[in-house]
């Protein structure tokens, strides 16, 4: 499977950023394909904020050997 179709961010995800960042109507109505580049574009750098978030709230494990 190429790296194009398989999804990163799990659907519920992407629908919960939509609605943050206030497209999640345009998604009702066009799916996907119809937001714009840059609400795209503000989703994945949202999603990358929250990700960040969250790494710094967890224990950092030292590493294996």
């Amino acid at each position: 499977m190429s790296r194009r179709n398989r999804g990163v961010m799990s659907e519920g995800f992407k629908y919960e950023l939509a609605k943050d960042l206030g497209f999640y109507e345009t998604v009702q109505r066009e799916g996907w394909g119809g937001i714009r580049t840059k609400d795209a574009g503000n989703m994945v750098k949202r999603a990358i904020q929250i990700a960040e978030q969250a790494s710094k709230q967890q224990p950092q494990q030292p590493p294996r050997y």
